[in-house]
């Protein structure tokens, strides 16, 4: 699909739509990334290795959004995003794979949430996040003047990813600090944190 004879103001909305998908994609990402945090710390569900794995994707898919609200619109940035989903898809399903099937030793972590564990939706987001680009660079993918505008063009936009990727970066340094003091140098656990001496009571 090309945009190249459309109007200057049909540009400027489209502009202003990719960023706002952007913005939307990244907020509900940190809102997820905000809920596992309050199961980690008010409800003592610590994460496992796989589970943070997939933290990290996440965070990697708020990062290629980030670049593109710091450094302008760009496909390279897109990719980025897109790897990470991918990366998040993979690790989420390996993790169901694992546990769907109840045995010792291999158990779903944590409290369910609307029936499904957290790698079940972290599925989900992963193919919600492909489809979701899918169907952008579908629609927009042939307006290469994007990469032209920046969200500065768009104040109230430009300051709402401002503060959205403000908590992303601190949702970052969060699981960083949290991922030191549970699993010290050595291997992630799902018992307690090492640096705290703390163990969780055998369930």
């Amino acid at each position: 699909m090309s945009f190249d004879n459309a109007s200057p103001e049909t540009h400027r909305l489209l502009a202003w739509a990719n960023y706002a998908f952007l913005l939307a994609m990244m907020a509900v990402i940190a809102l997820i990334l905000i809920a596992a945090a309050v199961m980690q710390y008010a409800f003592g569900e610590l994460p496992c290795p796989l589970c943070l794995l997939q933290r990290v994707a996440m965070l990697g898919i708020c990062f290629g959004i980030l670049l593109q609200f710091r450094n302008g619109f760009s496909y390279q940035n897109t990719g980025i995003s897109i790897g990470f989903a991918l990366f998040l898809l993979i690790v989420a399903e390996r993790q169901t794979l694992l546990d769907i099937y109840p045995r010792p030793g291999h158990a779903y972590i944590g409290s369910a949430v609307f029936g499904l564990h957290m790698p079940v939706w972290s599925i989900i987001i992963a193919l919600v996040v492909l489809i979701a680009f899918a169907l952008k660079l579908a629609i927009l993918g042939g307006d290469r003047r994007l990469e032209t505008t920046t969200v500065s063009t768009f104040p109230r936009l430009a300051v709402a990813a401002t503060a959205v990727g403000a908590i992303v970066v601190a949702l970052a340094v969060l699981n960083f600090g949290s991922v030191i003091v549970q699993c010290g140098i050595n291997e992630c656990h799902t018992m307690g944190y090492q640096l705290l001496g703390y163990t969780q009571p055998a369930s």
